[in-house]
């Protein structure tokens, strides 16, 4: 009877020492997660892909000494209509009491040329998406991010709740939850057109980046919009922009999407992976 509860013990502490990273990098920080909204993955949550690197730096070491990464294959594949895509095989090691680990493989692709409704796009970039896809495989192995892949994260796009005021009263928080649901809700149905239904995703995509890059904060997105919208008219003066995502129609929805994709490349390739670009998750 001794033995075997000695034997528990020893059981339980080797169970505790084997969890001890995995457990130390399972939680994802709030800032370092969006929701996607679109494609493939709608519904998942996006993990920043440099809170990975943060996270293996924090728990072993400056990169190259503490940690490194060996890349393993690389390849462009040809798809379907021209479109192509990249393919990228990794080796991530750690270093544990001063001993490198073994291997730990990772796997990920990304879109080099895909077809969009202006043409071929051609990404630069494809290769670095499809190497973060990869170590993002290889450090999920880790514990890296597991409560997410689990589905214990909870910050779905639906149920976030947006503050203005520190304080916190009834009337700011019901008027900050009016205004986040106001941005994020779907366009009115489109009619049975073409254009209809491209202006419609646009204006989507539009208030989907714009609410991300914004962190969810409803002020915060309602400038941004403005400074997408304001322009110098041809007296030279500055035009105010306006601050309501249902104004945007035709040639300034146009504009300010364009807009977006350019400043926003990155985070919209993430969110919006069906349109040409990896989804890092």
């Amino acid at each position: 009877m001794i033995m075997g509860t000695k034997s528990k013990i020893e059981m339980e502490t080797k169970t505790k020492g084997n969890m001890e990273i995995y457990n130390d990098c399972k939680c994802v920080p709030a800032d370092a997660k969006t929701d996607i909204l679109a494609g493939r993955m709608k519904g998942k949550t996006n993990i920043n892909a440099q809170w990975r690197i943060e996270k293996l730096t924090e728990m072993f070491g400056v990169v190259g000494f503490g940690w490194k990464t060996k890349t393993l294959s690389k390849e462009i594949v040809d798809g379907v209509d021209g479109s192509k895509c990249c393919f990228i095989d990794i080796e991530l090691y750690v270093k544990i009491d001063g001993e490198w680990s073994e291997a730990i493989e990772g796997s990920g692709g990304s879109s080099f040329i895909a077809n969009e409704k202006n043409g071929k796009y051609v990404s630069d970039e494809c290769f670095k998406m499809a190497f973060t896809d990869a170590l993002s495989v290889a450090c999920k192995q880790l514990g890296i991010g597991a409560d997410v892949y689990r589905g214990f994260d909870e910050s779905k796009y639906a149920h976030a709740t947006t503050t203005t005021n520190t304080k916190n009263n009834t009337g700011t928080t019901i008027l900050a939850d009016r205004a986040a649901e106001a941005i994020n809700k779907p366009s009115t149905p489109p009619t049975k057109t073409q254009s209809s239904v491209v202006d419609s995703q646009m204006l989507h995509e539009v208030k989907t980046v714009i609410w991300a890059a914004s962190k969810k904060d409803v002020n915060r997105s309602l400038d941004l919009l403005e400074d997408f919208t304001s322009f110098k008219g041809k007296d030279g003066k500055q035009v105010k922009g306006i601050r309501d995502f249902n104004l945007l129609k035709d040639k300034r929805l146009e504009t300010v999407h364009g807009k977006m994709k350019k400043m926003y490349k990155e985070l919209y390739n993430e969110l919006f992976p069906d349109n040409g670009a990896n989804n890092d998750l």
